[in-house]
């Protein structure tokens, strides 16, 4: 496993943040039909927007950003969103150091918060791998819980499922 420093993401990380999130999302392709393909995945006004109701996480090997994940308190819930590795840089456990983090975050800082949830496309292999590796579950009914806790496109509901994992 590399030795990752793992911190909060500021705007002044924006662009680096996008660079990983828009370079990993490039997998996509080899899963999405064409009309659900977002070129680019995010832009800096999409960024700006999400970073108004989570928080970002970046992953660090020295200064350079490999890694990045959101964390977003929702009603009973923290949901982690938007988690991107470099390609370059996946099945090293850097993704599963970010989850572990982010759950420690809402555990230390989410009174009322039950659970934490995480959607990702249903034909993801890799994420729903990996989801489950960190003890995540699939949700029994996953179009309840992304709509009851995310505000996502219907095309992208459609194709997506969501895993929880209770907070202890």
């Amino acid at each position: 496993m590399i030795r990752v420093t793992i911190r909060p993401l500021t705007v002044a990380d924006r662009d680096a943040a996008l660079n990983v999130i828009n370079s990993a999302a490039r997998w996509y392709r080899d899963f999405l039909p064409p009309g659900e393909l977002h070129d680019p995945e995010m832009t800096a006004a999409q960024w700006d927007e999400e970073a108004r109701r989570l928080a970002w996480y970046g992953g660090f090997l020295d200064s350079a950003l490999l890694a990045v994940m959101g964390l977003e308190r929702s009603r009973d819930a923290a949901l982690l969103r938007h988690a991107y590795i470099l390609p370059e840089h996946q099945h090293h456990g850097i993704g599963l150091r970010l989850v572990e983090h982010l759950e420690l975050v809402a555990r230390r800082e989410g009174a009322g918060v039950r659970r934490i949830v995480v959607g990702t496309y249903a034909r993801n292999y890799k994420a729903r791998g990996a989801l489950e590796k960190a003890g995540y579950r699939l949700s029994e009914d996953s179009a309840a819980v992304l709509r009851a806790y995310y505000a996502i496109p219907e095309d992208r509901l459609r194709a997506s499922v969501a895993y929880d994992k209770p907070i202890m």
